[in-house]
């Protein structure tokens, strides 16, 4: 079990940033935490409660075999792929020891009274939950896309239509190693005021 941060939640948003995926190392959340963690990721807005948000959580043996897909897939669509290359792919899948593979089902029947673009960031906000659940648990993660997020034959791996959006892969676990602040986009350089 990872320790749950002690800092005030305000400090804690703050100073929350995401671990590269490939520093994320055991132990993941427990099931009892992972509950938490979708818990917390459900608490967003949801306009007319179109809940155009889907969660799936990969296992080893799924993380394995989407892997296997994933270098398949790059070895054949990539003419420059070499060994070293087509290994990280079927590797990526199996970084972190949980992996959640986020996907947006636009609820068609609220689609005139709740744009497609507010369901998508609905789902966006969720993702945006997950990561500062997961940290509040003590755990890191990194939110990534990728190619693999974009193809159709990941998507038909997963049981989804191509016509489905994957908005991302989270990856949860322990930091090998924290972070080092990077500089970041300040408020002073996107705020302003406007007074009519």
């Amino acid at each position: 079990m990872a320790i749950r941060s002690t800092l005030p939640p305000i400090d804690f948003i703050r100073m929350r940033r995401s671990v590269m995926a490939a520093n994320i190392t055991e132990p993941g959340p427990t099931p009892d935490e992972l509950k938490i963690i979708i818990d917390a990721g459900l608490r967003v807005p949801d306009h007319s409660r179109c809940g155009p948000w889907r969660i799936q959580i990969i296992g080893k043996k799924g993380q394995f075999s989407l892997g296997e897909l994933y270098a398949e897939l790059f070895a054949a669509e990539n003419e420059e792929a070499n060994e070293d290359m087509i290994e990280y792919w079927r590797q990526r899948p199996t970084t972190a020891p949980c992996l959640l593979a986020i996907t947006c089902y636009p609820n068609q029947d609220k689609i005139h009274k709740v744009p497609l673009i507010e369901q998508q960031m609905s789902v966006g906000a969720m993702c945006q939950n997950l990561l500062n659940g997961a940290h509040a648990l003590g755990y890191v993660a990194q939110w990534l896309t990728e190619w693999p997020s974009y193809h159709d034959n990941v998507k038909r791996r997963l049981g989804h239509d191509p016509s489905i959006k994957i908005l991302g892969f989270i990856f949860i676990g322990t930091a090998v190693a924290l972070p080092k602040e990077r500089n970041r986009i300040g408020a002073g350089e996107i705020v302003s005021n406007w007074d009519g």
